[in-house]
């Protein structure tokens, strides 16, 4: 039952009516200052509409849990036919409405893991795999324009392609393509000036939260991340026992994870940031 579509499907109804009451209880609020990017800010609400965020951002948790489920039938790194994957992603993404009840940075990140994870196993072994390199790192050097956190995808994709064996001169002369070609877009054709730079700093959680919330979402953090550990940990035997290409599969989502709590302990005042993409590596 549990890895069936019908648990998949409760799941999911789970995750909706949570984000809907949250989004009209009007107890739960996630305001602050804008995000900030490299160049660029942007607001709380990216949608602009708090109804249409909140469509989006469930259409964008539904699409990470669909990915999840045709990168598992594409690669079969989990070496089993099983919806669970999206099953406890929606029900993750449920269990705090901080991140489920409007569209935030945090879902982006977890669909460009979500979405990078194709083009990192599609590399395995395959030294001509400049072009997707590029690409990874290119549309993440763009997402950093816009939100800081998503810098942290650089080191994460870098850490699987090496995993993927196959950097080599040529593809980190992509990778490093792939991080200057945005700046000198954006630079050359005026769209911004060094004068807009926005330097990176850390703020309190509490700003952001009220007691309570704050509480909510630091409980929820210590939770998944003391889980995604110790089931990685339970896990690890029967990961070895895979062959090598599904192994580095599995062990993308670990440093993932392990980056993501790194992340948190870090950037404390963008917790719920972080939270989606640690969710989909305990979904994982």
């Amino acid at each position: 039952f549990f890895n069936g579509k019908y648990f998949m499907a409760l799941s999911w109804i789970a995750m909706v009516v949570s984000a809907a009451i949250a989004a009209t209880s009007g107890e739960v609020s996630l305001t602050g200052e804008d995000a900030q990017g490299i160049f660029f800010s942007i607001g709380s609400h990216l949608s602009g509409s708090p109804t249409l965020s909140l469509f989006i951002n469930l259409a964008l948790a539904t699409a990470i849990g669909a990915l999840l489920l045709i990168l598992n039938k594409v690669y079969s790194f989990v070496r089993s036919v099983t919806d669970l994957l999206a099953s406890a992603f929606f029900l993750l993404t449920a269990a705090n409405p901080l991140t489920s009840y409007t569209l935030n940075g945090g879902t982006a990140l977890a669909l460009m893991v979500a979405v990078g994870a194709f083009y990192t196993f599609a590399s395995y072994n395959n030294k001509h795999a400049q072009r997707s390199i590029f690409l990874t790192f290119t549309v993440v050097t763009f997402c950093t324009m816009f939100q800081w956190e998503f810098v942290l995808l650089l080191p994460a994709f870098f850490i699987g392609f090496c995993y993927m064996r196959i950097m080599n001169w040529r593809s980190v002369t992509a990778m490093l393509l792939g991080i200057f070609v945005p700046f000198w877009i954006v630079l050359g054709l005026g769209i911004a000036s060094p004068s807009d730079f926005n330097p990176f700093f850390l703020s309190s959680v509490w700003d952001e939260l009220d007691l309570t919330q704050a509480r909510l979402l630091i409980v929820s953090v210590a939770v998944t991340a003391l889980a995604a550990i110790a089931l990685t940990v339970v896990n690890l035997y029967t990961i070895i026992s895979y062959r090598l290409q599904l192994r580095v599969y599995n062990v993308f989502f670990m440093f993932v994870a392990i980056l993501s709590i790194v992340a948190m302990c870090i950037d404390y005042g963008e917790l719920h940031m972080f939270l989606p993409m640690l969710n989909l590596c305990l979904a994982v």
